[in-house]
């Protein structure tokens, strides 16, 4: 990146860019963000800001190669690289290669439209990996087929992104019907879209379900993409949408082992008013405890989005085969199944999940490689 103007003032240094675009740089946060402000094995800041004065003089700046050199009252001398001050300019976000706009669907995602990816490709080449982890995250859903028939099968391509997110589940689980369940994941019976532990102070990432066996009548997987639901809410019912995602209700699990309780809206938002989280598990939602007075409006709000996860236009379904595992992001999918009769068939998934902050990390270290 070239620059085409610089003028240095006592408070701020001026750059117009070759494209033209103007950004302004104040003397503190060039001071905060000068090389010499980093350990140079670590790339840790280790300046100690209150060292400085809170508004540094700037003496004069030119243009060195691939720096921009500063001249400051104190003394102090910057040699700023041109790809740091282009990259960091004040008042527009970095680019990040985690950073990958959603592609909302509804039933128009057919499950010939699941992005598919061959588990041996995976594990093998990380351009197939990048590829692969590029497609979900757009998508918030992949299915990947070609898995060995064992257990830890799906755990390892799992690992191939980064550390499973253990939860009082364990660091894996068994979803199979068990005598004596503690979620009902454990059972036959039909389960609601939901996404899982929205009672956790952060919920888990991404979900993997690997399928060793699905020989039962029934059983058939349901998803829905959250932050559709939710754009769609906004569109058509602005209130709803505001008292979902600013009122906070309770949720809760709890067992012979664990009572695990939080309280945070059905909808979040990003700083740029964004949808970046669904929590949707009316199962282990709490009592609600907001002030009478919102009580009536919120429940109206909150069955206005019930509803819309049970309609057709929303859902993909499909039944998955030994051998496939459906990943998911869990803060976003919304996921559930339909009942089956355990005496005709076994049927077992293996799970795991992958935080958002692992999934992001080797995004970000496959594009640098």
């Amino acid at each position: 990146m070239e620059l085409a103007n610089l003028e240095a003032r006592t408070d701020a240094l001026h750059a117009t860019w070759a494209d033209g675009a103007p950004a302004t740089y104040p003397t503190l946060w060039l001071r905060d963000n000068c090389p010499s402000a980093f350990h140079p094995q670590t790339d840790e800041r280790v300046l100690d800001l209150l060292a400085l004065d809170a508004e540094p003089v700037l003496l004069n700046a030119e243009a060195g190669g691939e720096t921009v050199i500063l001249h400051y009252a104190d003394g102090h001398v910057s040699h700023m690289p041109l790809a740091l001050l282009a990259a960091h300019r004040p008042g527009r976000p970095a680019s990040d290669p985690a950073a990958i706009p959603p592609r909302l669907w509804r039933a128009n995602l057919t499950p010939a439209g699941v992005p598919r990816f061959a588990a041996p490709h995976i594990m093998a080449d990380d351009a197939v990996l990048r590829e692969w982890l590029q497609h979900t995250a757009a998508t918030g859903l992949s299915l990947v087929n070609r898995l060995e028939n064992r257990i830890d099968a799906g755990v390892d391509v799992a690992c191939k992104i980064g550390f499973l997110r253990e939860t009082n589940f364990g660091m894996t689980f068994e979803v199979v019907s068990k005598p004596d369940p503690n979620n009902l994941a454990y059972t036959a019976v039909t389960l609601p879209l939901h996404t899982d532990l929205p009672n956790q102070e952060v919920p888990p990432g991404f979900q993997f379900l690997h399928c060793l066996a699905n020989e039962a009548e029934g059983g058939g997987s349901l998803f829905a993409d959250g932050f559709a639901l939710a754009e769609d809410l906004r569109a058509e019912d602005p209130e709803a949408f505001r008292l979902l995602s600013e009122v906070a209700i309770p949720f809760r699990f709890h067992d012979r082992d664990a009572d695990i309780r939080t309280h945070a809206p059905v909808i979040t938002v990003d700083r740029t008013g964004a949808v970046s989280e669904i929590r949707w598990n009316a199962h282990i939602a709490a009592t609600f405890d907001m002030p009478a007075e919102i009580l009536p409006a919120y429940y109206r709000a909150y069955r206005k989005f019930m509803a819309m996860t049970r309609d057709p236009a929303y859902q993909l379904t499909f039944k998955l085969e030994a051998g496939e595992m459906i990943v998911f992001d869990n803060r976003r999918v919304l996921h559930g199944r339909e009942s089956f009769d355990p005496s005709t068939g076994f049927r077992h998934l293996h799970g795991c999940y992958v935080d958002r902050g692992e999934f992001n990390s080797r995004l970000r270290l496959l594009a640098s490689s």
